[in-house]
């Protein structure tokens, strides 16, 4: 089971929810959801677990999006994924899952290539599926979901199926504006701008954000290398060649060293599917 939430008032008829990531351009879009530019008076944020957040955009969400969403009559919802039993799950757990076979996340090929992922299926999209389904929304009546996705990464807007129950909506699009105009709106609110949002493990994470974790998150570098290790082992059992969180084909510690100019950054994929979890 998926996504329980506290309840809400709105009807199928009119749900309109902006699925909020907690980054810079859905962070705008509550600003012009609370100005009222934008008619959205629902964020959902699908936490995919504490344990695997990355911990600024968790206190982000938590101590600023949700106050000022308050502040100015926003409904902001913080959803889990649950299991069967009504048991909360969270990606690190089933990362970390004793014979699991398949790896969620798009851990990297020996030759930098990304593998094929789950985490943002299972922990995202269906978790702010079965909340839109518990509040009514069809196949003939389905919800109208907005995505964050400005100008500047309007190639993105492709790569988001929507789903039978959803009507996908690009605010940012509409009213042409990119990454800099959002920011621009955010700090014109009173709000700091937000951190890039995904989780602290997550191999599409540039070279140079990896660096910046080894250097001042030391504590997270150390759990993502274990989970490389972990994750390894497990590929190993199997029969299976090794797999990394960085494009380089060799263990994190060794690709992001400590000394601060060993590669070049290059090209990186941008992140998770549109909107849900870079935004």
């Amino acid at each position: 089971m998926e996504g329980r939430s506290s309840s809400t008032a709105a009807r199928a008829e009119d749900l309109r929810v902006i699925s909020y990531g907690g980054g810079v351009q859905s962070t705008a879009l509550l600003v012009l959801a609370a100005q009222r530019r934008i008619h959205f008076p629902i964020f959902l944020f699908a936490n995919v677990g504490d344990d695997s957040e990355h911990p600024a955009t968790l206190a982000y969400v938590r101590d600023h999006a949700a106050v000022y969403a308050k502040q100015h009559g926003i409904e902001l919802h913080e959803l889990r994924r649950y299991r069967r039993d009504g048991t909360a799950e969270t990606l690190w757990e089933r990362l970390n899952q004793p014979g699991t076979r398949s790896i969620p996340i798009p851990i990297r090929m020996a030759n930098g290539a990304p593998g094929r992922r789950s985490c943002t299926a299972d922990f995202k999209i269906k978790v702010v599926g079965r909340w839109l389904r518990e509040k009514g929304a069809t196949t003939g009546q389905p919800a109208v979901v907005g995505i964050g996705i400005s100008v500047d990464e309007i190639h993105r807007a492709n790569k988001r199926r929507s789903e039978l129950y959803e009507q996908i909506e690009y605010p940012l699009l509409d009213l042409g504006f990119r990454r800099d105009d959002c920011i621009r709106i955010i700090s014109s609110a009173g709000l700091p701008v937000p951190p890039k949002s995904s989780c602290f493990f997550c191999p599409f994470k540039t070279v140079d954000a990896w660096r910046a974790q080894r250097r001042n998150e030391p504590e997270l570098f150390i759990k993502s290398m274990r989970l490389e290790v972990e994750l390894n082992k497990r590929r190993a059992a199997l029969g299976r060649d090794p797999a990394y969180l960085t494009r380089y084909g060799i263990p994190l510690a060794d690709a992001i060293p400590e000394e601060p100019f060993a590669r070049q950054e290059s090209n990186e994929d941008p992140g998770c599917d549109s909107g849900w979890c870079m935004t």
